[in-house]
């Protein structure tokens, strides 16, 4: 079970970097403006941040294994529609379905680990296990999309049908049956508010350096965003069986993690980004060339399925993500080292495994998320958690972009190099920051832990030392 949960997360973050290596291909040959080809990449984020909300939800109310199963059949037909088609307009309609099919299974699958592993050392390693194949689906995707682009740039569509059949067959074999919650209710006007935020909210993001920070367009898409936030906020409070209980969100660790995670997937996207336009665009580098000067980052996540929850068992969960985090910020700035004839050996593989430090503490991310909170909760923790992971890095990136495209046009690497510099230190403060608030919360929790005092008033004996 655990396995086939593994393949399918792991088919995830492969679908999100396979496409950003594919988009100068696509491009040529569909003849599809720069503008047109980031909606490739934001359609995917539109349906996957904007309904991860109602995929928890869905999941604790419908039937875990149902939900997964739909949503995963979904996902295969989608992929393989966009192996197909020759519009531009239906290859970006079936990446947002794509995403649309994502949102149901990242939460419903976290859940339902969480729902059949006891919470401890058993749930730890599952987590850790399942949230490596996370982030290693999306390193690896950077190699596999190399080397699929140069067979042709539907491969990057194809690849992930049949294993998503696969895991479809064993998904139907080997998950357990559940019931639907016997006194859930469907929200519906809780989720068509809480789903529009969100999209107009991700919408507003990745559309809003094209036209404008401060243009009327993306001022009101914001104004927009808040009023339906505040009539879900008003909706939750008042029906019977709300989309989100609010309460959920007094859950101290479930914040402190959400705040992580946008820390740690925002700086990496960033990073990632002006690595892939300074490498590529500016010195030439080629798609796996870049794909492999960044795969330590991978290899550092994938073994680091071996030891994570023994990290976490020892030292608990507030102190591998303050370190790792800590870490992850130093890479950054090393990486601030570089010039336009950057040695690998010296200043790009030392910044990279700082960096690659950073991502050993995301399954603690995620065992912090999940901790204390009920089954019948399980999947809206993890809706939450992965809402603020699609969500915040898009934010992160936005800002990002907007940093390093607000000068005036650049004509040599150097005057690119000085461009893409305030990004970087940018995503290094992001990382700082999401540091910064792990290490706050672990001084709030040492202070507020209470002293252990004996209700009984007897001493305890003095030793006695036994003669031989």
């Amino acid at each position: 079970m655990l396995i086939t949960l593994c393949i399918v997360l792991f088919l995830d973050g492969l679908d999100v970097s396979m496409i950003g290596v594919a988009l100068p291909s696509i491009g040529a040959e569909l003849d599809l403006s720069t503008s047109s080809l980031q909606w490739l990449i934001s359609g995917y984020i539109l349906g996957y941040g904007g309904l991860l909300l109602l995929g928890g939800r869905t999941a604790d109310l419908l039937g875990r294994r149902r939900v997964f199963l739909i949503a995963l059949a979904v996902f295969a037909i989608a992929s393989l529609a966009g192996g197909l088609v020759s519009s531009g307009p239906l290859l970006i309609l079936t990446r947002f379905i794509k995403g649309l099919a994502a949102a149901f299974t990242a939460p419903t699958g976290l859940s339902i680990i969480t729902t059949n592993f006891a919470e401890g050392p058993a749930r730890n390693k599952a987590l850790s296990i399942y949230t490596v194949f996370g982030a290693g689906g999306y390193s690896f995707g950077l190699v596999f999309g190399g080397l699929m682009t140069g067979v042709g740039w539907r491969w990057t569509f194809l690849l992930p049908v049949p294993i998503a059949l696969a895991a479809l067959v064993a998904a139907y074999l080997l998950l357990p049956k559940d019931k639907p919650a016997e006194d859930g209710g469907h929200d519906l006007l809780g989720a068509a508010f809480s789903t529009s935020a969100m999209l107009l909210l991700v919408y507003t993001v990745v559309s809003a350096p094209e036209a404008g920070w401060t243009s009327a367009r993306t001022v009101l898409s914001f104004v927009g965003t808040a009023a339906l936030l505040a009539a879900f906020v008003a909706t939750e409070a008042r029906v019977k069986h709300p989309l989100i209980r609010l309460g959920i969100l007094r859950k101290v660790s479930l914040v402190r993690a959400s705040l992580a995670i946008v820390a740690m997937g925002g700086s990496y996207f960033s990073f990632q980004f002006i690595a892939t336009l300074f490498f590529q665009d500016t010195l030439g580098w080629s798609p796996l060339e870049l794909a492999l000067a960044l795969l330590p980052v991978g290899l550092m996540v994938t073994a680091s399925a071996f030891f994570s929850d023994r990290l976490v068992e020892r030292f608990g969960t507030g102190p591998v993500i303050a370190v790792t985090l800590s870490v992850m910020a130093i890479g950054y700035f090393a990486f601030l080292r570089i010039d336009t004839a950057p040695s690998y050996l010296a200043v790009i593989l030392p910044a990279v495994l700082l960096i690659g430090i950073g991502w050993i503490g995301f399954p603690a991310v995620n065992i912090q998320a999940t901790s204390g909170i009920d089954d019948h909760e399980q999947g809206l923790a993890a809706g939450v958690l992965q809402t603020s992971m699609q969500v915040g890095p898009a934010l992160v990136l936005a800002v990002t972009t907007a940093m390093i495209t607000s000068g005036s046009p650049v004509t040599t690497p150097t005057e690119a190099l000085d461009a893409f510099r305030p990004g970087l230190v940018f995503a290094g403060a992001v990382a700082a920051a999401g540091a910064l608030v792990a290490i706050l919360g672990l001084a709030l929790t040492r202070e507020s832990a209470p002293e252990v005092v004996t209700d009984d008033p007897t001493p305890e004996p003095e030793p006695v030392l036994e003669a031989a």
